[in-house]
């Protein structure tokens, strides 16, 4: 009895592998669209492939998630740790990307309101060019998505991965997405708008673009905006 229910599990997990190889191939593509060329798209799929098998190994049904929902964080996050020890970015970009939070979080204390874009850029004495060229390089120069914030995607963990220990820290986690979604509202309309369509309709820039009838380079300028503002806002949550 114990091997045929072994065997039965063994098949359930091979089925569930073959059944969601694609939304692996979907998340790939959809990292890809903001990545520097160097990115290979089967080095995706390969690190989503690790993912999904551990989320096939970890899937507690119990918890009141879909597997599809619990398998797509956990390929997701195998993508974003892949990229991350590559270690390709630059210094430039980290350090360009904290000059615009930094910015915009002491304008928007001076002001009281959103600031523009045309405000950053003379806030630091540079033409509004050269700014938007800053947000496409901080944009596809790293992985910039609501997990830089600091808070992980992987919210739905199966008992292995809690910590059982430490209460606070799931409380912690929903306060601190309580306080996102916020501020989040707070934005200004195009921003929340290409976040929106981005993360939660998962449209890919070009297709962001032709929804709002701009190009792809500006919505990518409008998405990395709309992050730097998020995190100087949210600064008080960061480490």
């Amino acid at each position: 009895m114990v091997k045929a229910n072994a065997y039965n599990v063994h098949i359930d997990k091979s089925a569930l592998l073959e059944q969601h190889t694609v939304l692996v191939k979907r998340i790939a593509y959809h990292l890809l669209a903001r990545l520097p060329a160097s990115v290979i798209v089967d080095d995706l799929i390969q690190s989503g492939m690790i993912g999904l098998l551990e989320a096939a190994n970890n899937f507690d049904a119990t918890k009141g998630a879909s597997f599809e929902t619990f398998a797509g964080i956990r390929i997701r996050g195998a993508m974003l740790d892949e990229i991350r020890r590559g270690d390709w970015t630059p210094r430039s970009v980290h350090k360009n990307s904290r000059m615009i939070s930094d910015a915009i979080k002491a304008l928007e204390a001076e002001l009281g309101r959103d600031v523009t874009d045309i405000e950053v850029a003379e806030k630091l004495d540079i033409s509004l060019n050269e700014y938007h060229h800053i947000l496409n390089e901080v944009s596809t120069g790293k992985i910039v998505g609501i997990d830089d914030l600091g808070v992980s995607e992987d919210v739905i963990q199966s008992s292995e991965d809690s910590n059982s220990n430490d209460p606070y820290q799931d409380i912690e986690q929903v306060i601190f997405k309580k306080a996102l979604s916020e501020c989040i509202t707070t934005l200004p309309e195009r921003e929340a708008l290409v976040l929106s369509l981005y993360y939660d309709e998962e449209l890919n820039l070009r297709e962001i673009g032709q929804v709002l009838d701009v190009s792809e380079s500006r919505v990518s300028q409008i998405h990395s905006q709309a992050l730097h503002r998020l995190k100087a806002r949210m600064q008080s949550w960061q480490s």
